[in-house]
C-alpha cells in the first residue's frame, strides 16, 4: 500500500465451476473481456485472465482464445492484463494403471503453459511456484518445471506475479530470486482457504506475509465466504487485494453477485470504510513497479 491506494485485482472466470454454478459466469472470449472492462469501471485496476472452451465452458488452453480477450480489453480499457499460466498443471491419476493418467488431465509443458505470455507479452502473468492436493486433483507444478517458466516469462519482458499457497511455496520464491529467475521486487499472491492449501485466517495471512522477502509486493486473497473478510484482512496488513468470479460468487451469505464488478463494488467499499482507496491502473503500474 501506499498513499493509502490498493490495487485491487479481479479474477473473472477461473477454471473450476461452469453455468451450472452461476448462470453469469464469462465463458466466452467477449463475456470474459466485458466482464473485466465493466469490473475496472467498479475500481479494479488489475484483470486475472483465464479463458475457457465457449463451446464447453471448460477450461482452455487455446492461444486464439487468449488472443482475443487480450485484444478486446486492450481496445477499451487501460486495466493492466494478467494472464494465467496455471492452467496444464492438472494431474487425475487413473487408478487402473499406476502409470497412467486420467480424463482430465491437462499436464503440459512449461513451453505449452507460457505460449500466451511469450506471444502476447502482458505486463503480468501469474506464476504458481508450488505443487498441491487440490481438490480431487493434483496441482502440480515441479521446480525444474516453474524454472523453465520463470525463464522464459523473463525473456519475454514479462513481470510474474508468483501464487502461493503455502507455507513452502514461499521458499520456492525465495530461491527463484536468488538464482536469478525472477527479478527484483517479486511480486507475491497469497493464496488462501482453497481446499488442501493454506486456511484462510488473520494468523496465517500474518504468517505469510512474515515469510516474504523484505522487499516484495503482494497481495492477498480467500475463496469462498472468506473472501470479503480478506480483502479487509489484507488492505489492514499492507497487501493489496483481489475479488472475481474465479474465487466467490457471492455478495453475502445467500446472496449471488450478478457481476464480477458487483464484487468489485463491495470490495471498494470496505476499503473506502477503512479510508483506503482504489488504484487507478496508471497508479497501479507504479504500485506493482511495472513502469
Amino acid at each position: 500500500m501506499k498513499d493509502n491506494k490498493v490495487v485491487v485485482t479481479v479474477a473473472v472466470t477461473g477454471s473450476i465451476g461452469d453455468k451450472s454454478k452461476h448462470p453469469a459466469l464469462p465463458v466466452t472470449p467477449k463475456e470474459i473481456a466485458d466482464g473485466a472492462v465493466e469490473a475496472g469501471s467498479a475500481g479494479a485496476s488489475v484483470a486475472h485472465i483465464h479463458v475457457r472452451d465457449p463451446e464447453t465452458g471448460q477450461p482452455s488452453m487455446g492461444f486464439e482464445l487468449y488472443q482475443e480477450v487480450f485484444e478486446r480489453m486492450r481496445g477499451a480499457s487501460d486495466m493492466v492484463i494478467n494472464l494465467t499460466s496455471g492452467a496444464g498443471a492438472r494431474i487425475i491419476p487413473d487408478d487402473s494403471n499406476p502409470v497412467g493418467l486420467a480424463p482430465g488431465t491437462t499436464w503440459s509443458s512449461p513451453e505449452g503453459r507460457t505460449e500466451h505470455i511469450v506471444r502476447l507479452k502482458p505486463e503480468l502473468c501469474s506464476l504458481d511456484i508450488g505443487s498441491m492436493n487440490f481438490g480431487p486433483r493434483v496441482f502440480a507444478n515441479v521446480l525444474p518445471h516453474v524454472e523453465d517458466m520463470a525463464r522464459r516469462i523473463k525473456e519475454a519482458g514479462v513481470k510474474p506475479e508468483l501464487e502461493v499457497f503455502d507455507m513452502g511455496h514461499i521458499a520456492i520464491g525465495h530461491h527463484l530470486l536468488e538464482k536469478g529467475f525472477v527479478e527484483r521486487p517479486p511480486i507475491f499472491q497469497l493464496c488462501l482457504g482453497i481446499q488442501w492449501g493454506i486456511p484462510a485466517s488473520t494468523k496465517n495471512m500474518l504468517l505469510m506475509k512474515e515469510a516474504l522477502p523484505a522487499d516484495a509486493i503482494w497481495a492477498g486473497f480467500a475463496i469462498g465466504p472468506a473472501n470479503f473478510p480478506m480483502v479487509a484482512q489484507s488492505a489492514l496488513l499492507g497487501g493489496n487485494v483481489r475479488v472475481g468470479f474465479e474465487d466467490n460468487f457471492y455478495l453475502s451469505h445467500g446472496t449471488r453477485a450478478k457481476s464480477n464488478a458487483q464484487l468489485v463494488e463491495k470490495a471498494v467499499s470496505i476499503l473506502k470504510t477503512l479510508d483506503i482507496e482504489p488504484a487507478s491502473p496508471q497508479e497501479a503500474r507504479e504500485l506493482l513497479g511495472l513502469l
